[in-house]
């Protein structure tokens, strides 16, 4: 099954250039969201809300999830059973809780990155970059195999999970053990003139061994010996009076200066930086690093359900043949987090292909939607919705459409920029698919917008997808009403005051007035600011 998650995604040590940084991914116009969707649905705010990740590729890990949320409902219920076990077995998340813990310290996790990605400048030279760093790469070394070789020990104390997702991911992690890498890792390494050997490979071989340190006992007692020895035959051999045997120090004395940079700089070109490569390079680090990520987003999705403070939920994965959502107290998984007034709605959105949400500005409709994009997203990762329940099914697409910003490069201008988009969103909808459209037909007159606005839901109605329009044209959804097609919803107010809930009905009132009242720009603020302008 791990095998899967693998070939889901390029893994990060193959794609790495500064570091594995949550914002490593972006999203494809092929994938569950595309760009646009992203940026309307605040996907940069969603991860910070729900992140509880502790290692760097336990951020990356969740997320590229949210960009590229899963499309394969038995991978879902995969991860969720591994939640499940998680919850249940105290012990085991306690242990897991521990490696994460370890793994993330810096002198860990963001040495290993160090070791495989930085340039070693030696004794001379000063960092330019972040990843220049002074030295030979011995505390790059030392530090960063220390990540692994640790993680390994501790994952290796850990019971055997049951659920397959998790066993997978922990054995990955102990299974690292028998491999080359790990060897190397360990230590010792030796090499010849051609290649780097395991203590198991050298045999009979004569080989270098190498020390992570500039101290070499060995090299430093035949250096030693070496100047005893040149001090004392020198002057005979050359026949050297007493004075010019002081000069032969001024030749030797250097030596000793030059003794870092060289042994230095041998252990960096001949060790290190090969060791690094074939660590960057070995698909078996790169495993490891992302079942470690995996993990970490695991307990993340825990961490972010317990301190929600509101209830959460697995939901159940349904399979249909389109697209559903239903879920009870459903909440803003960012607006919600911590705050006890905040209100939860109902959704069900299942057997009508239509929903149309209406009301005034300040009312609740955008939020709702996102709300609604945001939770199918974190349901897709795998993790928890911010519902006490949910079920629902996989969306092939989630697709939020904001009004249009015109810009000069808009030759056709704002309808024109926003129908091109419309239409993007409509040639990739499939039953399976979840489309928001935040008003349509924006930049047009309102007998236009009407029109064309009708004829496009039409078109969703008829290919069958889960669309939500949140309007302010009660006439379009009163036609739609009467010809029996979609629900109508709207959002409540008492007096001019918003309660956050979704009822049924459709709203025909606006509150503009308002808004422009608590803005400061109603006509009475108008006349004002006009007489303040004249005296």
């Amino acid at each position: 099954m791990l095998n899967r998650f693998f070939s889901l995604y390029p893994l990060f040590l193959s794609l790495w250039q500064e570091g594995p940084e949550p914002k490593l991914t972006r999203p494809t116009a092929d994938g569950v969201i595309d760009q646009d969707t992203a940026e309307a649905i605040e996907v940069e705010a969603l991860f910070t809300a729900v992140n509880r990740t502790r290692t760097l590729i336990g951020q990356a890990v969740l997320y590229r999830s949210l960009l590229w949320p899963l499309t394969e409902a038995d991978l879902i219920c995969a991860k969720q059973e591994a939640l499940r076990e998680l919850n249940s077995n105290l012990a085991l998340r306690e242990g897991l809780e521990r490696l994460i813990t370890n793994a993330a310290r810096p002198e860990r996790e963001a040495e290993f990155y160090k070791l495989l990605y930085c340039f070693f400048l030696g004794t001379v030279g000063a960092p330019v970059s972040p990843r220049e760093v002074k030295g030979f790469g011995y505390e790059a070394f030392l530090n960063g195999t220390a990540f692994v070789l640790e993680t390994v020990e501790q994952a290796q104390t850990l019971s055997t999970p049951q659920s397959p997702y998790l066993k997978e991911l922990v054995a990955t992690l102990t299974g690292f053990a028998a491999t080359r890498s790990y060897a190397l890792m360990r230590g010792p390494v030796y090499r010849t003139e051609t290649r780097l050997l395991t203590r198991q490979e050298k045999g009979l071989w004569p080989a270098i061994r190498f020390r992570p340190s500039l101290f070499k006992p060995g090299l430093i007692a035949g250096a030693i010996a070496a100047l005893i020895g040149a001090f004392l035959a020198l002057p005979a051999l050359l026949d050297l009076s007493g004075p010019a045997v002081g000069l032969v120090w001024l030749f030797l004395l250097p030596l000793g200066v030059a003794y870092p940079p060289l042994v230095g700089g041998f252990d960096r070109d001949r060790f290190v930086y090969p060791l690094r490569k074939l660590f960057r390079e070995a698909e078996e680090v790169q495993r490891f690093v992302e079942a470690l990520g995996y993990v970490d987003e695991l307990l993340s999705f825990l961490r972010f359900a317990e301190s929600f403070g509101h209830p959460t939920c697995l939901p159940r994965i349904e399979a249909a043949d389109h697209h559903r959502f239903i879920a009870e107290e459903l909440r803003n998984p960012i607006l919600g987090q911590g705050n006890p007034h905040y209100v939860p709605n109902a959704i069900q959105l299942d057997a009508q292909r239509l929903t149309f949400i209406t009301g005034p500005n300040s009312g609740g409709k955008t939020a709702l939607c996102k709300t609604l994009a945001q939770s199918q997203l974190l349901a897709q990762t795998g993790g928890v919705a911010p519902a006490r329940q949910a079920r629902l099914s996989v969306a092939d697409h989630i697709f939020y459409q904001v009004p249009e910003v015109s810009h000069l490069t808009d030759r056709e201008g704002r309808f024109a920029a926003e129908l091109k988009h419309t239409k993007r969103i409509f040639l990739a909808a499939t039953p399976k698919s979840l489309v928001i459209l935040d008003e349509l037909a924006e930049g047009t007159t309102y007998e236009e917008r009407l029109k064309i606005s009708y004829d496009i839901l039409q078109g969703f109605h008829r290919k069958g997808c889960t669309t939500v329009l949140v309007t302010h044209n009660h006439e379009l959804v009163d036609k739609f009403q009467a010809e029996r097609i979609g629900q109508a919803k709207q959002v409540e107010f008492l007096g001019e005051r918003p309660t956050y809930r979704l009822i049924d009905g459709v709203s025909r009132v606006s509150h503009a007035d308002r808004v422009a009242r608590e803005v400061g720009f109603a006509k009475e603020d108008i006349e004002r600011y006009l007489k303040e302008e004249k005296s």
